[in-house]
């Protein structure tokens, strides 16, 4: 008689919690804007908003973990929480993370390491992308969004492009999900 104890039926093998958990801690992050779906184009209005910004005169790929450190002390030291997506410039890096509507409204102080800038309202072409961080990857999406963006009508390129990372370090690299922004503004002939 194979008979199994009462834990093997109540709890499910530990690797499919972990992916459970991080999906739902990342979830319960404020959002600073909604996502573009996974493989999809779009022209997206991002809101007003504050950042916080750390930076590095090396490529971000190339100091991403870097970056990371101050802009999450500075949050931690501060009892701001957690808001998505974390955002980077790629060359030189520069990693920024959303301070969400009810911390915005209070008057942030940077630090050394840290600087605050106020954003407004911004038009940029968007890939939503599902995969591992990387420069490979944010290559790959940049080149595809610059073609689509070539071919709509009205549009023009406003600057360079940037990522938009959704989820955390403990998400596996299949369920992650990043965004290449490039901002836009009306065609002029």
């Amino acid at each position: 008689m194979n008979h199994k104890g009462p834990r093997s039926r109540i709890f499910p093998p530990l690797f499919l919690l972990v992916p459970l958990l991080t999906l739902q801690s990342v979830s319960a992050a404020e959002q600073a804007y909604p996502k573009t779906p996974a493989g999809e184009q779009e022209i997206k209005t991002l809101p007003a908003a504050t950042l916080i910004m750390a930076g590095s005169d090396e490529a971000y790929f190339s100091e991403n973990s870097q970056l990371f450190g101050p802009l999450f002390r500075y949050i931690q030291e501060n009892g701001i929480p957690m808001t998505t997506p974390v955002e980077a410039e790629m060359d030189p890096g520069r990693m920024f993370f959303y301070i969400g509507e009810d911390e915005a409204k209070e008057e942030l102080a940077g630090t050394e390491e840290v600087t605050v800038r106020e954003l407004p309202a911004r038009t940029v072409a968007s890939r939503g992308v599902r995969g591992g961080y990387s420069a490979s990857n944010f290559e790959e999406a940049r080149a595809r969004l610059e073609q689509w963006l070539a071919k709509q009508e009205g549009w023009q390129a406003d600057g360079e492009a940037r990522a938009a990372f959704w989820d955390g370090p403990f998400t596996p690299w299949f369920l992650k999900r990043f965004e290449v922004h490039i901002p836009v503004r009306p065609q002029t002939d």
